[in-house]
């Protein structure tokens, strides 16, 4: 069972170990679970921010979506696995690259990017995938879980239709989250909170809505408020 306050995941997107320690001062004990992805990997503190995490308690979503030949990757995930990670992801486009990766993940939850959700039905026929998106995201989780993934990144609004195909004991963590609803930014496949739990999300990853709230740790414990409520409900 996963802990209901450790269902929300921010997304530490800046480029400093500076920033990072920063946002996780700031937040406090409103947020116990972080993403760091590609923007601090270029900062060069990148892994010892990510112990930083882990000695302060808090779990870690390793977001840098690997995409290489199997053994590349492979190697990469055996690696990865000496760090306390909680979560990685690797593009979910090619079977025998999840497959490996599997094989390496020791105690990490790997998961499978499927459709980014900044990415529409006119992005993926740019891409020659003349196909509903949701479809798309249906298929590649069953390939990804089948290789060995522990779940998938999919937006909520392919939530339900996983949940239904996968089952209830593949993960499905959602990013692209607009608490308030749509906002004019760059993701195009979004929901709210309540919407991406009642559809069967185990996690959403929130960025924007918390870094540029008012009071960032206020705006978190409010999405942690909808968080435990649609779980009730």
């Amino acid at each position: 069972m996963i802990p209901v306050r450790d269902r929300l995941i921010f997304a530490l997107d800046v480029p400093t170990a500076a920033e990072a320690r920063a946002w996780v001062d700031r937040l406090g004990d409103s947020v116990g679970f972080y993403k760091i992805g590609m923007e601090l990997l270029t900062s060069g503190d990148y892994f010892r921010v990510l112990e930083e995490l882990a000695g302060r308690g808090k779990q870690v979503f390793v977001d840098l979506k690997f995409h290489d030949v199997p053994a590349t990757v492979a190697a990469t995930i055996r690696g990865l696995a000496r760090y306390p990670v909680s979560l990685c992801t690797i593009h979910g486009q090619h079977d025998g690259m999840m497959r490996a990766a599997s094989q390496e993940k020791g105690h990490i939850k790997l998961l499978a990017v499927t459709v980014l959700t900044s990415m529409d039905r006119a992005d993926l026929q740019q891409l020659g995938i003349d196909r509903e998106p949701g479809e798309v995201v249906v298929e590649r989780a069953l390939a990804a879980r089948e290789a060995g993934c522990d779940g998938v990144i999919a937006s909520g609004q392919e939530a339900g239709a996983l949940r239904q195909a996968t089952g209830p004991d593949f993960l499905v963590v959602c990013p692209g989250i607009r608490p308030a609803g749509p906002s004019n930014d760059d993701q195009k496949r979004t929901v709210d909170v309540p919407q991406a739990f009642a559809a069967g999300a185990d996690h959403i990853v929130v960025g924007r809505p918390i870094r540029l709230a008012r009071d960032p740790a206020a705006a978190a414990e409010a999405i942690q408020a909808q968080i435990a409520q649609a779980l009730r409900g």
